[in-house]
């Protein structure tokens, strides 16, 4: 979905919007779209006369010539019908009739827009379904009643709202990244909210687009600086909130969490309210918003499809997904750099607050100023930036918000003793006065790494406030924004409250704001919320026993006396030695190792780094054992590797999973592979394996009762046991949540820290890049590059700014002489800036807004992830 500067615009393959229109105008054009997989898709394009405007509309229709129930699908702010028309063909294919049109104002149809206004689009939206109703191909209710659903982002999603609620043919919704209470939206406790208004009313096509009461109050208010009552009226007479005693239907909330705009409260007022009202709710999470982000295009519309399949064609089978399900990141795929994504679910929504942890912070009482102007401003989400902007950054861990000295309080909790995720809305209790009569401040809270300098601000978002009344001093509690934030164990929350914000109006009058602490912060967990533990793969049952026959095969060709090189004494003490090692399967067209040497040293956790094919697990399963080499030799402490080679009980090994008897406990799992290997039993070091593991109390209980990241943390322990010299893991991560994979990376550094070492095969560049101090990267079964991480990759003092436009020469030399930028060098995408001992990338950022660059993103250019495909050259 592309809402940058366009504002909401295109909201593609996450679930367009709803609401038509139609009185017939005209026979309209029939396209036949055709599918691989499903009956040929026919489109109608009419355009439509609707009290006194006309509606371009779509209308799709597949298969048979049966009734089937029906779809309307609204695009976002400043898009058109053709922006749905994808998500359109796909229902349509699956079974619906759907009706797509361009809303008042945009694309072809005429009118003025009315920011969905209840006479206006949303009156629209019944005479649409009039015109459905009276379409043969529409299962109906009753005569004039068609089974119909809407659907919609942003825009479109208001509209699936109010249709709901000004409608009763409505029979189901799924709006997405959209509004509750405009008014809230734009003016959230009275503060104007001045940049996304702008995009509002500038991606419309200006003032003169809009009904002139809109206009007017825009006027006037981006003026004053302030929200009036007449505005918040307007605006929330427009609001699903209007009506929402009246939206009664089933309906599927997805809401953004990267959304300065429309943030995660306006899904939380919606889901209260429709609940409240008897109807089935549904709330989801997504990982991106209108600030960027990833959409989750293909899963969200699944899930809306399923929703509907559940309450139009009323099929009970159909899943329609957990109560709440909320999208959180957990490392980076190396084969397109993208942010891996995993669910955690709850069967019941937990809300924006519960589960309360009590965080003590400290600080004295603190002055600061609202400066003249309200100039220079704080700097925390940067609206309509994108996919690459200030919310990746800050879900990468890179800190880019800027608060100016002189200009905020900060309040700062002691480390944190365990690992805290946030999943709600913090709150604060303050004591506030001001030389003014009001002050306006802007809330929000920092993950502070443990060095006290790198401070991370969730989201990028931040909560305004207006005080009213502060000359005489004001206790106000402050609801902060709503986030989901892992918050790791030696960290520190810090609270402040700044006067000033790049997307918002502070009062333009100089005036001194003082603030003090009343009471703790605190913090929501939403404990119950967890990742589904992944089920038991078939393997599961069949490989214990393919384990144990090759355990034995390993055993009898252990006893064969087969000639070997004699040991290196010059690399007793080297634990792997690789020379011109290649490797060509049987029939294969290409080398899968080709001339590859590499040497790793005690104490390395070297990470193993490539593209899928290029060569990774062929390496690890000669270095194994399993299968021979074409050439070259593999030395382990001085030993050639041959099948059953004596030094191959100084090496542990993990790949592609461990099977384990579930019935049986997890340390009778242990004790039956030891077992099987042949080897005394004194020989395990079981217990030390399992500290290391650190498996506790769990391994008592049958290992059918583990979650995936325990199942994980055994099949390391299996790995550890005899605590091998040489430690080999294939993708141990692989399908683990956030915190589970923190854990097997305190299992992996604990392992080398004795002096042992550990080599790691791994997709997921950002925790290879905190685990492994040293690193081989492969493409297509040769050697790349191999050396300490921090040599690959880099010293991370550069970023790569992405620009809208070209930049000019004149502005990149702008750029290069600022503070704390030793250089500036322009690309194809925008520019590549250095920053030197004294730079940082919040400072940057300000100086960029400062200088107008046509900023579209922001992000460091040389984190492991961008080395990674620099080095292999876009092969993956």
């Amino acid at each position: 979905m592309d809402l940058r500067l366009r504002g909401l615009r295109r909201p593609r393959r996450i679930i367009a919007a709803v609401a038509a229109v139609v009185v017939l105008a005209g026979a309209g054009t029939w396209t036949a779209v055709a599918s691989d997989d499903a009956p040929p898709v026919h489109r109608s394009d009419q355009v439509m006369a609707v009290d006194g405007v006309r509606l371009d509309t779509s209308y799709f229709t597949s298969g048979d010539s049966g009734r089937r129930p029906a779809v309307l699908l609204g695009h976002g702010f400043g898009g058109t019908k053709d922006d749905v028309r994808a998500q359109a063909e796909d229902l349509a294919a699956d079974g619906y009739a759907v009706l797509t049109w361009s809303a008042r104002g945009f694309g072809e149809s005429t009118g003025k827009i009315g920011l969905n206004a209840p006479k206006g689009e949303v009156a629209d939206v019944s005479k649409l379904i009039d015109w459905l109703a009276k379409r043969p191909e529409v299962q109906l209710d009753k005569a004039g009643d068609p089974r119909v659903g809407l659907a919609g982002a942003s825009y479109g999603g208001a509209i699936s709202l109010l249709a709901a609620g000004h409608d009763t043919r409505v029979d189901a919704v799924a709006p997405a990244i959209t509004y509750w209470n405009l008014a809230d939206a734009l003016f959230p406790d009275g503060v104007f909210k001045k940049l996304w208004t702008g995009i509002f009313f500038n991606t419309g096509g200006g003032c003169a687009r809009f009904e002139p009461a809109l206009c007017a109050m825009y006027e006037r208010v981006a003026e004053s600086g302030t929200p009036d009552a007449a505005a918040r009226a307007l605006l929330e007479e427009r609001s699903p909130s209007a009506v929402g005693d009246r939206i009664k239907v089933p309906t599927l909330l997805l809401q953004g969490q990267t959304d300065s705009l429309f943030t995660l409260a306006q899904s939380d007022a919606a889901e209260k309210a429709i609940r409240a009202n008897g109807a089935p709710v549904d709330v989801d999470w997504i990982a991106g918003g209108h600030d960027g982000g990833d959409l989750e295009g293909s899963r969200v519309q699944a899930r809306v499809t399923s929703w509907f399949d559940r309450y139009l064609k009323d099929d009970k089978g159909a899943d329609t997904g957990p109560a709440f399900r909320i999208t959180r990141t957990g490392g980076v795929d190396s084969t397109d750099g993208a942010a891996l994504l995993r669910g955690a679910s709850d069967d019941t929504y937990p809300g924006l607050t519960g589960g309360d942890r009590s965080i003590a912070l400290t600080g004295r009482e603190q002055s600061f100023a609202n400066p003249p102007g309200a100039s220079p401003p704080a700097v925390s989400a940067l609206p309509g930036l994108g996919g690459g902007g200030l919310s990746q950054l800050s879900s990468l861990g890179v800190g880019v918000s800027l608060d100016f000295p002189g200009q905020f309080a900060a309040f700062t909790s002691a480390p944190l003793t365990t690992d805290l995720r946030v999943t709600g809305s913090p709150t604060a209790t303050v004591h506030v006065t001001s030389t003014s009569e009001d002050a306006v401040l802007f809330g929000k809270v920092y993950d502070v790494g443990p060095d006290g300098r790198q401070q991370v601000l969730p989201a990028q978002l931040v909560a305004p406030v207006r005080v009213e009344g502060a000359k005489a001093g004001k206790d106000v509690t402050l609801t902060l924004p709503a986030i989901d934030h892992e918050v790791d164990k030696g960290h520190r929350l810090r609270l402040v409250l700044a006067s000033t914000d790049l997307g918002y109006a502070s009062p333009a009058a100089p005036a001194t704001y003082t603030v003090s602490l009343k009471g703790d912060l605190e913090v929501p967990t939403a404990a119950a919320v967890s990742t589904a533990a992944a089920p038991l793969p078939s393997w599961v049952w069949w490989l214990p026993l393919a384990g144990a026959g090759l355990a034995l095969a390993l055993l009898v060709t252990g006893r064969r006396r087969t000639a070997t090189p004699a040991p290196d004494p010059e690399l007793a003490e080297v634990p792997l030695q690789i020379t011109d090692l290649s490797k060509k399967y049987a029939g294969g067209d290409r080398y899968s190792v080709r001339d590859l040497s590499f040497r790793v040293e005690k104490g390395q956790v070297l990470g193993l780094l490539g593209p899928n094919g290029a060569g990774k697990t062929t390496t690890l399963r000669m270095l194994m054992g399993l299968i021979g080499p074409d050439g070259g030799e593999i030395r382990v402490f001085g030993h050639a590797i041959r099948p059953g080679a004596p030094v191959l009980s100084r090496v542990g090994a993990f790949v592609e999973g461990a099977g384990f008897l579930p019935h049986l406990s997890g340390r009778q799992n242990l004790e039956l592979y030891w077992q099987a290997t042949g080897r005394p039993a004194e020989d395990a070091h079981l217990d030390e394996a399992l500290e290391i593991a650190g498996l506790g109390d769990a391994l008592a209980r049958a290992v059918r009762t583990y979650s995936q990241g325990m199942r994980q943390r055994l099949a390391i322990a299996q790995a550890m046991l005899g605590l091998p010299d040489l430690l080999i893991l294939d993708e141990p991560t692989n399908g683990l949540d956030p915190p589970q994979i923190r854990e097997m990376r305190e299992v992996m550094i604990r392992y080398a820290a004795a002096g042992r070492t550990v080599i790691v095969s791994s997709h997921l560049l950002a925790e290879v890049e905190q685990t492994c101090t040293h690193l081989v990267v492969m493409d297509r079964g040769r050697l790349v590059q191999a050396g300490p991480v921090g040599v690959i990759v880099g010293s991370g003092d550069t970023l790569l700014v992405g620009t809208a436009t070209p930049v000019e020469e004149p502005l990149a030399e702008k750029v290069a002489a600022l503070p704390g930028v030793a250089s500036a060098v322009r690309t194809d995408d925008g520019l590549l800036v250095r920053l030197d001992a004294d730079g940082s990338a919040q400072h940057l950022v300000a100086e960029l807004v400062r200088l107008d660059v046509p900023v579209q993103s922001v992000g460091p250019h040389r984190r492991l992830e961008d080395a990674f495909l620099t080095l292999i050259g876009g092969s993956a």
